[in-house]
């Protein structure tokens, strides 16, 4: 269990090989909620290679002294690219609060 979040982590193994490998991640929100965006590959079964790099959001809760897992989204390349150009717009039109663009 993850008493802490930097005690969060993503990578997995089965019987000592590596089978989703971390390669970065981003903590948005700290607290009792924390929300962290995570890099990662997964290893191709078949091949034993790693596939291209992966992202996922992920929301954990603090419950009883633990952090748990409570909601995932894996973002594909075209939500990405959509997220990037649609809060990008928001910005640049001062949509997103504040006086910079960027909340209050």
């Amino acid at each position: 269990m993850a008493e802490t979040i930097t005690d969060i982590g993503f990578t997995y193994e089965e019987e000592g090989e590596v089978l989703i490998e971390e390669l970065d991640r981003v903590v948005l929100q700290k607290g009792v909620w924390a929300v962290i965006l995570f890099r990662y590959r997964e290893k191709n079964r078949k091949t034993g290679d790693f596939d291209p790099p992966k992202a996922c959001l992920r929301r954990y809760q603090k419950f009883k002294g633990d952090y748990k897992k409570r909601d995932s989204i894996n973002l594909s390349k075209d939500v990405v690219n959509t997220l990037l150009e649609t809060l990008g717009g928001w910005r640049d039109e001062g949509l997103l609060g504040g006086e910079d663009g960027v909340g209050d």
